[in-house]
C-alpha cells in the first residue's frame, strides 16, 4: 500500500505520536527492555538478523475496562524451502550467524506480540495477524484496528500532513485474544538474505512454508501451543489464511480455533480489481461479482439515475441479476442480439450511473480501474479502488483507467508515520534500522500452487479455495469469518461471498461460516463505526469458538 502502487491489499498506516500525547493515553513505559543500540551495532552482524527482544509494558481501555499487558518487539529467523533444521537453533532465541550456509537463504521476521499481564496462556487466545500486498508490512491492521493505540485519519478525505494523532485505541481485540502482529519477509525490519532470496520467500508456497515456521517457533518460544489458536489476514492476508490453515493442519497437526477473512479474495480468476479481467477473455465472472459494488460506489457519490433508496435492498437486487440476466447475456457473447444488448445496457446505466454509450463501447464490461475513473469524470476525479469513498483528482483526466488510489495517497503517510515513532519511542525497538511499509515484490511474486491433492504445482491464476475447504472438511470445528466492505473496488465483497459459496465441500459445513459486511471499503477499519462493529463482531466470534465455554 504505498501512493503508487497498493497491495494487492491486494492489501494496506498513521501518525506521529508526541511523548506528551502517549503519556495521556497510558503509553508503554520500558521494562526489562534490553539495548537494542548495543546489540545492533554489536561486532560485524547484520543489524537486522539478532532474534533479541525488547519488552515494554502498557495499557490499553477498551469498553471502560483497562487492561495491563506486556509488548514484544523482535525477530524470529526462518528459512526456505530444504533447510535442515538439525542445524537451527534459532529458536532458542540465539543470534543467526554471520555467514549463511552455502545455498541456503533465511528471513528475519519482525513481529510485534501483546500479552495481556495476568492471564493463564493456556486458557487465553492467540490471534496472528498480518497483511497482504503480497510484500505488505502489518502496520496497517496494528495502528488502524486492534492494537492497543490507533492513528487517527480522516474518514473519507485527505489527511492533513504531520503531526498526526496517536490514541488509546478503544476497539483493540486485546479485551478477547493476546495479539502477535507478523510482517512478511522483507518488509518492516524483517530483511531476508542468502542466495536468491525471490525464489525461497516469494510466492505463494513459499510465503506459506515461512509464516508457518514463523507461528510453530512463535509457539514454542512462548509456550502457546495449547492456546485458542487464530488466524486473522487482510487482503492478500486472507489466501495465505486460507493456505496456512490448511497447511499448518494438514502437515504439523497444528488445529485452529477460527480464521478471520477482511477483505476476501481466494480465487484470483474473480478478481476485476484492477482491470486484469480485459486480458482474459471469455472469463465474465469477474465482472458479475464487481457489479454490487460498483453499484454501492454510485449509490454513495450520488450517482445512480434513480435516486438513492435504501442501499442494502438495492444490493440484493443488483445480486440478483449480476448472477441471472447479466450473467446470461455476457455468456451469450456475439451471440447476444441487439436488443437485449440495449436491454442490459440501460440496466447496467441504472446500477452503475455509468453513460450507456460508455458501458456499450465497452462491450458491457467494465473493469474496475475503468469505473474509478469514469463514475466522478464530470468533475475530473477518480474514486479510491481500496475505498471507492474517496475521491481524488483523476492523474489523467483523458485516460483510460485511475492512475492511483486516491484512499492510498490520503493516508498511507499518516499510518508510516505512526508506526516509525511508536515502534522507537513506545516499543524501543529499531533504532539506527529502516521500517519497510512495503516491498515491490508483486512483479516477481511467484503465484503458482501446489493444491492439497494434487501432486504437482498448477501453473495458472491463484486459488485456494481447495485450501480452505480441506482445512474445514478435516477439522470440521474450524469456523471462518468473512469480513468485507460495500464499497471496496480491490477486492469486492460479493466475490468473497460468491467463493465461500462455492468451497468444494460438504453442504453442511457452510454452517461453520459467518459473512458481516460494513459501510467501508478494504481497509474495513478506516471507517470508525465500521471498526466498533468489526470489533464487536469478531469479540464475539472469538467467544464462541475459544471452547471454554
Amino acid at each position: 500500500m504505498s501512493r503508487t502502487a497498493h497491495n494487492r491489499s491486494l492489501l494496506s498506516g498513521i501518525a506521529l505520536v508526541t511523548a506528551i500525547a502517549l503519556a495521556a493515553f497510558g503509553a508503554s513505559t520500558p521494562a526489562r527492555a534490553k539495548s537494542p543500540s548495543k546489540l545492533l551495532h554489536s561486532g560485524t552482524r547484520n543489524p537486522y538478523f539478532h532474534t533479541h527482544a525488547s519488552t515494554t509494558q502498557g495499557a490499553v481501555t477498551v469498553d471502560g475496562h483497562t487492561i495491563h499487558y506486556h509488548a514484544v518487539a523482535g525477530m524470529i529467523i526462518v528459512h526456505g524451502p530444504g533447510w535442515n533444521d538439525a542445524t537451527d537453533a534459532y529458536g532458542s532465541g540465539q543470534p543467526s550467524p554471520a555467514k549463511v550456509p552455502r545455498a541456503q537463504s533465511e528471513a528475519a521476521m519482525f513481529y510485534v506480540a501483546y500479552f495481556k499481564d495476568g492471564a493463564k496462556p493456556s486458557n487465553r487466545p492467540i490471534t496472528f495477524l498480518y497483511n497482504g500486498g503480497p510484500g505488505s508490512a502489518s502496520l496497517w491492521l496494528h495502528m488502524g484496528a486492534f492494537g492497543p493505540r490507533r492513528v487517527i485519519t480522516a474518514d473519507h478525505t485527505q489527511t492533513p500532513p504531520a503531526p498526526y494523532k496517536l490514541v488509546n485505541n478503544e476497539y483493540s481485540l486485546l479485551d478477547a485474544s493476546d495479539l502477535v502482529f507478523i510482517d512478511a519477509p522483507g518488509t518492516g525490519f524483517g530483511r531476508v538474505r542468502g542466495p536468491d532470496p525471490a525464489k525461497n520467500f516469494y510466492g505463494a508456497d513459499q510465503d506459506v512454508h515461512a509464516f508457518a515456521q514463523f507461528i510453530m517457533k512463535f509457539l514454542s518460544k512462548y509456550g502457546r501451543w495449547n492456546s485458542p489458536k487464530y488466524l486473522l489476514g487482510e487482503s492478500y492476508g486472507t489466501p495465505r489464511s486460507a493456505m496456512l490453515v490448511n497447511n499448518l493442519e494438514t502437515h504439523h497437526n497444528i488445529d485452529f480455533n477460527g480464521v478471520i477473512l477482511l477483505s476476501a479474495i481466494l480465487n484470483f480468476d474473480d478478481s476485476n480489481g484492477i482491470g486484469m479481467a480485459r486480458f482474459n477473455p471469455g472469463v465474465d465472472l469477474p465482472y458479475e461479482l464487481s457489479l454490487p459494488s460498483f453499484t454501492a460506489t454510485a449509490w454513495y457519490h450520488h450517482k445512480l439515475p434513480g435516486g438513492e433508496p435504501p442501499l442494502r435492498p438495492l444490493l440484493a437486487t443488483v445480486e440478483r441479476f449480476a448472477m441471472t440476466d447479466y450473467a446470461q447475456a455476457l455468456r451469450a457473447g456475439s451471440l447476444l442480439s441487439t436488443s437485449n444488448f440495449d436491454t442490459i445496457a440501460a440496466r447496467l446505466h441504472e446500477y452503475t450511473g455509468l453513460p450507456i454509450g460508455y458501458i456499450e463501447k465497452a462491450n458491457l464490461r467494465v473493469t474496475g480501474g475503468e469505473f474509478q475513473h469514469e463514475l466522478l469524470a464530470a468533475t475530473d476525479e477518480s474514486t479510491g479502488r481500496l475505498d471507492s469513498r474517496f475521491a481524488g483528482p483523476s492523474l489523467n483526466p483523458l485516460g483510460q483507467r485511475a492512475e492511483y488510489d486516491p484512499q492510498s495517497a490520503a493516508i498511507s503517510s499518516a499510518y508510516a508515520a505512526a508506526f516509525n515513532d511508536y515502534s522507537r519511542k513506545v516499543l524501543h525497538f529499531g533504532k539506527g534500522l529502516r521500517y519497510k511499509v512495503q516491498i515491490p515484490v508483486w512483479r516477481i511474486w511467484n503465484f503458482n500452487h501446489r493444491q492439497p491433492g494434487v501432486g504437482y504445482t498448477l501453473s495458472r491464476a491463484l486459488n485456494v479455495m481447495p485450501d480452505l475447504a480441506n482445512a474445514m472438511k478435516q477439522d470440521t470445528d474450524l469456523k471462518v469469518m468473512l469480513n468485507g466492505g460495500y464499497f471496496d473496488l480491490a477486492t469486492p465483497f460479493y466475490e468473497g461471498i460468491y467463493e465461500m459459496k462455492h468451497l468444494p465441500m460438504p453442504r453442511k459445513l457452510q454452517a461453520n461460516i459467518q459473512y458481516h459486511y460494513y459501510m467501508s471499503g478494504h481497509m474495513i477499519y478506516v471507517h470508525v463505526p465500521a471498526l466498533k462493529q468489526l470489533h464487536a463482531n469478531i469479540v464475539a466470534f472469538i467467544d464462541s469458538t475459544d471452547h471454554q465455554h
